[in-house]
């Protein structure tokens, strides 16, 4: 809009500076035409007058014509260009060159600031001038004289600037309504539609798809674009609720699959357990036959020191002892046992803080025997101060438990096998090392040994869940598992637990379970 505005002034300026400008050189034609008319009436009015030498009688018709409205001089040049008569004294001591006179008409500025026309008409040496008996000016002589006209353009002028105000007054009046039919045509035809267009824009980029462009009757063009636009719509609307009803649909079958796997990874660690379970259950069996074979051996012994009187006098003492011993005996069994069944039940995932040398002792204690028996010899370096973490005290025992057997079977070639644990804090974190002076890990498994069922073992010795399972369980307790290992001189694996309560997970990582099947 201000664009076509300015164009307009443009042109309505220009038009009414022409418009100006064409009366104005007209209204001068006109002056120059009447001055034209004029100087020749005053040559034709004093010819008879100067044929005859009644030059007195010329002027006296010249000053009678110089007192008219308008005209400010009359001069008459003769032919040496010198000044024979002037209805302005001031003037007679001017001089021209009445044969070379440079122009016929101009207008020149007067002393007061009014501008003035002034025109020069040569007299000519006519045949009756040149033949009369009076003058003795021959016929080869062309001009006998300048006759000077000055008109005063005082009328031209003030009828020029009554024009100029009349042509600004209507350019003025001209614009402003081309400008108020503009604004209103572009606001009701082109600001409004495309106003319009903005709000659907802003409507679809808010996806609000249910609202429609309402432009009718702008123009052909602003109509055949909102009709595309509410096509366009249409087919978003209509491609946003395929993409919504897909997603749902994926959203359903993401979270059967993460059910089905959520059941697949209980398996997986229930299965762990058991497997891990078996393995023990030769050493628990050691463990328990040796104190329930010293308590028959000391039961046949007190049955043999009690008569039926009782027990002598001088055996009590003896009868407490053996007695004390199969307390004793008993309640390693007990402890065995329950150390096995917290092991092996299978319950809810419930994080509380626990000591986790204290987990390491008892998981030592479970595998004590099985190690013995395999001869490796376990070291631990325990930190006395060990802050507590917030974990599940059954899952991360299987955990230990499953480092420990791995780190005992890969040290089966070395003449002399061993096994270190210790525990430390490093940046927030309580860490577990179990290292092992095995043969190593080759580099090319290193990125599958967390895989599930991948194993190097044996076929009959394990089916690759320990690590699998054990991996999980660290990820869902919000810490991580590394491992470092040098081929012929055995591998560390280093656990990292969060020292603070970490959130609560909803599930387990399945994600992660995922991509390593």
């Amino acid at each position: 809009m201000l664009s076509i505005t300015v164009i307009v002034v443009i042109v309505a300026a220009v038009s009414g500076l022409v418009n100006v400008k064409t009366e104005e050189q007209q209204l001068l034609n006109t002056m120059i035409l009447g001055a034209d008319q004029l100087s020749k009436g005053i040559t034709s009015a004093t010819w008879h007058a100067m044929l005859d030498d009644h030059r007195e009688a010329a002027y006296e018709v010249m000053q009678t014509i110089a007192l008219k409205q308008g005209i400010d001089r009359i001069r008459m040049f003769n032919r040496a260009g010198q000044v024979m008569f002037s209805t302005n004294q001031e003037d007679r001591q001017a001089s021209i060159d009445p044969l070379n006179l440079p122009f016929r008409v101009h207008t020149i500025p007067g002393a007061d600031g009014r501008r003035r026309l002034e025109m020069f008409t040569p007299i000519y040496n006519e045949r009756s001038c040149s033949q009369a008996e009076c003058h003795a000016h021959p016929a080869g002589v062309k001009v006998l004289g300048v006759l000077d006209l000055a008109l005063s353009l005082e009328s031209v002028d003030q009828e020029v600037a009554s024009m100029k105000f009349r042509v600004l007054l209507v350019t003025g009046v001209e614009i402003a309504l081309m400008s108020l039919f503009i604004i209103y045509f572009t606001r009701r035809f082109l600001s409004r539609p495309i106003e319009k267009l903005i709000e659907g824009t802003k409507a679809v980029s808010q996806m609000e798809l249910d609202q429609p462009l309402n432009i009718v009757g702008s123009s052909e063009e602003l109509d055949e674009l909102a009709r595309s636009f509410d096509v366009m719509r249409d087919r978003l609307r209509t491609a946003l609720g395929e993409i919504n009803q897909f997603t749902q649909n994926l959203e359903t079958k993401v979270e059967d699959r993460t059910q089905q796997l959520k059941a697949a990874h209980q398996k997986l660690m229930q299965s762990d357990r058991l497997a891990s379970l078996g393995q023990l259950s030769a050493s628990v069996a050691h463990e328990i036959n040796n104190p329930i074979a010293g308590v028959l051996n000391l039961s046949m012994l007190l049955q043999r020191m009690l008569k039926e009187d009782g027990v002598p006098p001088h055996r009590i003492e003896e009868f407490r002892k053996y007695l004390s011993q199969v307390t004793n005996e008993t309640a390693r069994v007990g402890r065995i046992v329950s150390d096995l069944l917290a092991f092996s039940r299978r319950s809810k995932p419930q994080r509380a803080p626990a000591d986790l040398n204290r987990i390491v002792k008892t998981t030592l204690s479970l595998a004590q025997h099985k190690m013995k028996l395999s001869n490796v010899t376990v070291e631990t370096n325990l930190r006395e101060d060990l802050p507590a973490v917030a974990c599940d005290q059954s899952q991360i025992q299987q955990v230990v438990l499953n480092l420990l057997l791995n780190a005992a079977e890969a040290t089966q070639s070395k003449l002399e096998r061993r096994v270190a644990v210790s525990t430390a804090t490093v940046d927030g974190m309580v860490w577990l090392t179990v290292a092992d002076n095995g043969e190593g890990i080759l580099p090319e498994n290193m990125a599958k040994i967390f895989h599930p069922f991948f194993t190097t073992k044996s076929e009959g010795k394990g089916v690759g869940l320990g690590l699998a399972v054990s991996y999980g369980i660290i990820e869902a307790h919000g810490g991580d598992i590394e491992v470092q290992s040098k081929v012929g001189q055995g591998a560390t694996f280093t656990v990292s637990l969060p020292i603070e309560q970490p959130p609560q997970r909803s599930e387990l990582p399945l994600p992660e379970l995922a991509r390593k099947e």
